[in-house]
């Protein structure tokens, strides 16, 4: 029996499919109340049903959402995307992911490629802090929700960690074993710092301020990746080099064990280290690292429900900004400093 199309409907009610695809879509402004009750009766004698592209302009939905994610390496990605993606799914829509590399020009080439595949929505880990790329979705009502980081001059749905408090955590598990010369080590800052390396920053400030510790410009490092060794060095052969190190994130946790490897430094005897970001890696490396850790699933699944909830009532939201509280994961990467005679 031959499939009924949108082209039989427009036949038989005597329309065009335009005007079929018009009613199905819910576009009735240059359409009588006749017209629109002639193509009514028409599907439901026909007993037509829409394929599920014409379902969704029926309901102005696709079932579909983006996710554009800064960086895919980061643990925390990793697991939003996956609890993300299976709240999602448990609700019937399939998501889209994207990785922007930290490229803010990428990031904006995604953005438009989804909006224009009319998917119900946004959950986008930000690159940069140029608002002039989210202010036509929030001018459009667009449901769009920032994991992991803030953009200055946007005001939308944002979830992220405590960042502040989580670098305090740290500071005060050290300075509880007797620590005094505790360095951070992050990736770079630079003008367009993003939001997690900031706070975190700002964090360690605060906290050895609080804990009467000074601060030393030479403590405090930011590179790129690839120049973490080298901070290293430099850090080790201070007059007073640091007896503590906080890892700034996962890929810093990452090149600092690997540092420590190859040049046979003890942890926790020579170096005691504390990671924030709860990397699996942490877990079994040996002896395991102390973290702290930011509930990235949690946060995943408290993204997609407000998500839903922007797709199925987009006039009834309030901007709000979530912070979620970290947690210490005690490990075996902090001891006592050693004393040097």
């Amino acid at each position: 029996m031959k499939k009924l199309t949108i082209e039989d409907v427009a036949q038989k009610a005597g329309v065009s499919k335009s005007t079929v695809s018009q009613f199905l879509n819910k576009r009735f402004k240059y359409m009588s109340e006749a017209t629109r009750q002639r193509i009514a009766e028409v599907i439901d004698e026909l007993n037509y049903q829409p394929n599920g592209l014409a379902r969704s302009l029926k309901q102005n939905r696709t079932h579909m959402v983006g996710i554009i994610v800064a960086n895919i390496d980061y643990s925390l990605s990793i697991q939003c995307i996956r609890a993300i993606e299976n709240e999602l799914q448990r609700h019937g829509i399939q998501v889209i992911i994207c990785n922007a590399d930290e490229n803010a020009d990428k990031e904006n080439t995604y953005v438009e490629t989804l909006v224009a595949r009319q998917v119900d929505g946004l959950i986008i880990f930000p690159t940069g802090d140029q608002a002039t790329p989210y202010i036509r979705l929030i001018e459009a009502e667009y449901p769009l929700v920032f994991m992991d980081r803030l953009v200055d001059g946007i005001s939308t749905q944002s979830l992220l960690l405590d960042n502040e408090m989580a670098v305090k955590t740290a500071v005060k598990e050290l300075t509880k074993h007797g620590h005094e010369a505790i360095a951070i080590l992050s990736l770079p800052l630079g003008l367009n710092a993003i939001t997690p390396r900031k706070e975190r920053m700002s964090g360690y400030k605060k906290a050895m301020e609080e804990a009467g510790l000074p601060l030393q410009d030479a403590y405090m490092c930011s590179v790129p990746r690839e120049e973490i060794a080298t901070a290293l060095d430099e850090l080790l052969r201070l007059p007073q080099p640091p007896t503590a190190l906080i890892a700034a994130n996962d890929l810093v946790l990452g090149e600092i064990l690997k540092y420590a490897n190859h040049n046979a430094i003890a942890i926790p005897g020579q170096l005691s280290v504390i990671g924030i970001d709860d990397a699996e890696f942490a877990r079994i490396y040996n002896p395991d690292i102390t973290t702290i850790r930011q509930p990235a699933y949690e946060m995943g699944m408290q993204a997609a429900k407000i998500m839903l909830s922007l797709i199925n009532d987009a006039d009834g939201s309030v901007p709000i900004t979530y912070r979620f509280p970290p947690s210490l994961q005690q490990g075996q990467s902090v001891c006592p400093p050693v004393l040097k005679k």
